[in-house]
Order: C-alpha cells, then sequence, then structure tokens
C-alpha cells in the first residue's frame, strides 16, 4: 500500500472578539490575515504564518453550527472561558525570546518557559478567546 500524499490545510478554533483576535494572531503572533469574513453581525478570520502559506487557522464563533442546543452552546462558553475547550500547538527557534515578546502584549501567561521533562523547552499562554497555546521550541 503506497503512502496519501495528505497535508494540513486548515484548522479551526473558536474565537469570541474579532479586534481581540486580530490583535492576537496578527499584531502580537505575526499571522498574516487571508481572509476576514462578516456575516450577520459575526466574524471568520483565516490567519496563518507567512512562512506557511498553505496552512492556515479558522477563527469562527463559537457554537455557530444549527444543530447545536442551547445547552451545548453554554457548555463550550464555559470550557472556553476556563481555557479547556481547544488547544494549539505553535513552534519558534527561540521560546525565551518570543515569550517576552508576547508577554510585553499582555497575554494571559499559563507558564512560563520551562525545560520539560520529555525535552523540550516550552511556555503555554491563552488567546483571547480562552484556548491554550503551547509554544514549543524547536531548531530549524
Amino acid at each position: 500500500m503506497s503512502g496519501m500524499d495528505i497535508t494540513i490545510h486548515q484548522a479551526y478554533l473558536p474565537h469570541t472578539d474579532h479586534e481581540a483576535s486580530l490583535a492576537f494572531y496578527r499584531d502580537l503572533l505575526g499571522f498574516e490575515v487571508r481572509n476576514d469574513v462578516e456575516n450577520g453581525g459575526q466574524h471568520w478570520l483565516t490567519v496563518g504564518p507567512p512562512s506557511q502559506p498553505d496552512v492556515a487557522l479558522v477563527l469562527h464563533p463559537p457554537a455557530v453550527d444549527p444543530g447545536i442546543t442551547e445547552e451545548e452552546r453554554r457548555v463550550v462558553a464555559e470550557m472556553m472561558a476556563k481555557g479547556t475547550f481547544a488547544s494549539l500547538n505553535l513552534a519558534t527557534p527561540d521560546v525565551d525570546a518570543a515569550f517576552e515578546r508576547l508577554q510585553a502584549g499582555d497575554v494571559e501567561v499559563v507558564s512560563e518557559p520551562t525545560d520539560q521533562p520529555w525535552g523540550v523547552r516550552d511556555c503555554a499562554l491563552r488567546d483571547p478567546a480562552g484556548t491554550t497555546i503551547r509554544l514549543f521550541e524547536v531548531r530549524r
């Protein structure tokens, strides 16, 4: 059996504040805005690192699927507020320098740069919607 040619194209993360998400992903992380769509007062943003033009994050309003119940929407909102609904792992060649820059941007810090027992150095923070972001040091 031969391998399939499958790549990551997009991943979806919820966001609750269009301007805060723009400021975080574009201004702090340096991601490109690839699409900014407004429909009925709700915004979808597509962003991605300039060095990875074929990979994108779609930041979407939480729980907009038509089949979701009000109770499910409430649970999603509660989980987002606690930072337990979604997560994202990013990589950088210098986690300490990236952490300093991000911390200057007034982000919610979960953990400062730390050498982990499994051999990586990383830190963690939350985006404006509560998504937990782990930033790994990966030497390129």
